[in-house]
């Protein structure tokens, strides 16, 4: 299915949030424990043998069993990362004094301008960001959206700011964007701008960044790797779909022509 809108007559969205993704592993049970054990998670009720994770009471994350399922290469389309939004600095302290006593392999830390962020990968590579927002009326807008920049992160600086013990991912922590693997960033934006009414924040060389209300991104698309790739096989590992609150959509969602679908928030 696709979704299309004339640039003219496009309505923005408001009041958009990510609700949770949806990933096919082959190993549900380890998966799912590394959620809990290193993200945080906590269990949530999910249906049709599925393993529901989340935080409060909300579900985030529904991992979706297959050991039948092949593992996509690199150069594919699909999950770049799910970025999880913790609601506090603080917060994110802790969970980096946690990684780090873990041993957990960290991908990366970065100092972003609208954001300090940590990233990771499941057991079976989804690429995991975690992370906490500077405050909005700290970020820099421009007629060219938002000033975003890949820093190195003050970890020491980070590590001080923690506030004893507390959950790893408290009540308020959601999913604040996707990030998606795409074969052709100009046709991502296209269809993001369209389906879900986003605007687009940020470019960089082979990436689009888009979002709502002045967020500096629900949804980024990049080709980094997968310059020219084609759809995703439906029954690969990796993300199956993704929710979206606070824009209307048919009942059935979209997809792009990538395989990434987005399905209105249950």
């Amino acid at each position: 299915m696709t979704a299309t809108a004339e640039h003219g007559t496009r309505t923005h969205a408001r009041n958009l949030a990510i609700g949770e993704v949806a990933l096919r592993v082959r190993d549900l049970d380890r998966v799912a424990r590394f959620y809990r054990d290193a993200i945080g998670l906590e269990d949530v009720p999910a249906s049709d043998g599925a393993i529901g994770l989340g935080a409060g009471g909300v579900r985030l994350l529904t991992l979706i069993g297959d050991p039948h399922a092949w593992t996509p290469d690199a150069l594919s389309a699909g999950l770049f990362h799910t970025a999880f939004l913790l609601p506090s600095r603080a917060a994110l302290a802790g969970w980096l004094a946690h990684a780090l006593g873990r041993g957990l392999a960290i991908d990366g830390a970065s100092d972003h301008l609208v954001s300090e962020a940590i990233y990771l990968a499941d057991p079976e590579g989804n690429g995991i960001e975690v992370y906490a927002d500077r405050p909005a009326s700290a970020w820099r807008w421009d007629r060219a959206g938002v000033a975003m920049d890949t820093r190195p992160l003050d970890c020491r600086g980070l590590l001080a700011a923690a506030s004893g013990p507390a959950p790893l991912a408290p009540p308020g922590t959601r999913v604040g964007h996707i990030h998606l693997k795409v074969g052709d960033t100009i046709e991502a934006e296209t269809f993001w701008t369209a389906a879900l009414g986003l605007e687009v924040t940020a470019r960089r060389p082979g990436a689009v960044f888009m979002a709502a209300d002045r967020y500096h991104h629900h949804v980024a698309a990049n080709a980094w790797m997968s310059r020219g790739a084609g759809p995703r096989d439906p029954q690969a590992t990796g993300l199956m779909w993704f929710s979206v609150a606070g824009r209307d959509l048919p009942a059935e969602g979209v997809a792009d022509r990538w395989g990434n679908r987005a399905v209105p928030a249950r």
